[in-house]
């Protein structure tokens, strides 16, 4: 059976420059290419594209679950300390939940939503 070996997810951002700026600044992210309006962004095995769509509708106007992407971390705890010293938007502070994971999740500028998790041993 074929193999997916890594993820890239693709963004609508309503200003590249502050988005770029939010990813490498305050996620850690590193930025690998910028080709006529895109931001190529990775941090660890996670990739993103990020598109400068300033006419796109933020993704604050979507419902609580339009998140995009779910990200298994390894020392969360580090991961949310880190960005809190670097004012990241939490929307859902660290905590155990009941299906084995201990989770976060923040918010970016253009209102899209992130949650980390580690599995709790």
């Amino acid at each position: 059976m074929s193999e997916i070996t890594a993820t890239t997810f693709v963004l609508a951002v309503n200003s590249l420059a502050t988005s770029v700026r939010f990813y490498t600044e305050q996620l850690g992210f590193e930025e690998t290419l910028r080709e006529d309006g895109w931001s190529f962004l990775q941090r660890g095995a996670c990739h993103l594209r990020i598109g400068d769509c300033p006419d796109a509708q933020p993704m604050t106007a979507c419902q609580d679950h339009s998140w995009f992407a779910y990200l298994h971390v390894r020392d969360i705890g580090d991961l949310f300390r880190e960005y809190l010293s670097r004012n990241v938007e939490i929307w859902h502070p660290l905590e155990d939940k009941p299906w084995g994971m201990r989770e976060f999740a923040i918010v970016t500028p253009d209102g899209h939503r992130i949650v980390f998790g580690e599995q709790i041993v």
